[in-house]
């Protein structure tokens, strides 16, 4: 009764603050949190182990590219990218190369500036999927392609070779009595302009080649050959600097092992068809470094191409290579417009008539600036008159190698 009567005399705030105390919760909050993590940590597990998922667990980031025309392939090493640096910046296997639309920047042959370009899915490399190419070319033998995970690719068939079959027509008959130039045009296929004026400006016994980059590296290439132009191939190769400079996607690297770089090789090659060979892009460090280049010149050799050399290292090994492979090989003396101007041009052009009169044969090498295409153009109407004959470079590589 004294309890009762000294609980009854308690105020009542009293009385709310011991009922309080004594319902006292079974955990404390951090226990609740430990607890709470507990389950989050089991529920991951779970997913991770019975998710049909393979990369279940795995962290994974979304990127978007930018997406135009369809597209090619991401590169173990993609070369230039300083604007897109993904590709620049995550190794991946070179045959991881997809249908995924790219942008990606590289460097425009015609006036040495970095460019964006689209890489296309559209491509007749990309959705080469069966025996013969996708598209009716005009002029391609399809005896002379074969199957490559990345599409079609050159190879020597019942006798023929593309170094043979894709040469352009000359007198070589006439070519053999008499002083030749040749002139290869490069960097062409990354401006659609600039490529077009000098398919169409040019007379046919100009070499052209072309990188292969662009949206549809294979669609200008096609214009070219029905213009009669004979065309080359230029293979990405790595330079001194790299990779602060970086010739683009799968270029060929000397860290690489051969293995890897044919299989880049490949990719380059069936990016377009009726090239009668191949030629470096850049690459001063690749061409001087012989057990590199060795897979390259013998896979071309094997391949039934010839190889160019622009001419821009002396230190390059690709003409002894090539002698040891009988591989048909013409080196650039110099390159046309290494001084962009009208004089300049004018006064290398003149330096190619007379090499070409002491020597039997010149090899000259321009970019597709306008100012190189309007003075090539000019110059090329008066050899006849100098008793020089333009030719293309498959005739001067046979004369070179017959004297």
């Amino acid at each position: 009764m004294a309890e009762a009567a000294d609980e009854l005399s308690t105020p009542l705030g009293q009385q709310t603050v011991g009922r309080t105390r004594r319902f006292r919760l079974p955990f404390t909050a951090m226990q609740a949190l430990a607890v709470l993590l507990g389950l989050v940590l089991v529920g991951f597990v779970g997913v991770a182990l019975f998710n049909d998922n393979p990369l279940g667990g795995e962290p994974m980031a979304r990127i978007t590219l930018r997406n135009p025309p369809p597209a090619s392939a991401d590169d173990k090493h993609a070369p230039v990218e300083p604007e897109v640096k993904s590709a620049a910046k995550a190794p991946a296997t070179a045959g991881d190369a997809k249908n995924d639309a790219r942008t990606v920047t590289i460097i425009d042959g015609s006036s040495g500036k970095r460019q964006d370009v689209v890489i296309g899915a559209g491509d007749p490399a990309e959705k080469a999927d069966g025996d013969a190419p996708p598209l009716a070319m005009a002029g391609i033998d399809p005896r002379l392609l074969e199957k490559s995970r990345y599409g079609m690719i050159p190879v020597v068939a019942d006798g023929l070779k593309p170094f043979t079959v894709y040469a352009a027509e000359a007198d070589r008959a006439k070519a053999a009595r008499m002083p030749v130039v040749a002139v290869v045009v490069a960097g062409l296929g990354v401006g659609a302009a600039k490529t077009a004026d000098a398919i169409m400006k040019l007379p046919p016994a100009v070499t052209l080649a072309f990188t292969p980059y662009g949206a549809d590296p294979g669609k200008l290439a096609e214009r070219a050959r029905a213009q009669r132009h004979e065309i080359l191939l230029q293979i990405p190769m790595e330079p001194f600097d790299y990779p602060d400079n970086d010739p683009g996607p799968q270029t060929l690297l000397t860290t690489l092992s051969g293995e890897q770089n044919l299989d880049r090789l490949y990719w380059h090659l069936s990016r377009l068809q009726g090239y009668a060979g191949i030629a470096n892009f850049m690459g001063a460090r690749f061409v001087a470094t012989d057990p590199v280049m060795q897979p390259i010149v013998r896979e071309a050799a094997k391949r039934g191409l010839s190889y160019f050399d622009d001419g821009s290292t002396p230190r390059s090994v690709a003409q002894s290579l090539s002698a040891g492979q009988s591989l048909p090989f013409a080196k650039a003396d110099f390159a046309i417009d290494a001084v962009p101007t009208s004089a300049e041009i004018d006064r290398a052009l003149v330096k190619l008539e007379t090499i070409a009169k002491e020597r039997g044969t010149a090899v000259g090498v321009a970019s597709a600036l306008p100012v190189s295409i309007e003075r090539l153009g000019a110059w090329l109407k008066t050899l006849d008159s100098k008793g020089i004959m333009l030719v293309p470079l498959t005739t001067a590589m046979l004369k070179s190698k017959s004297g």
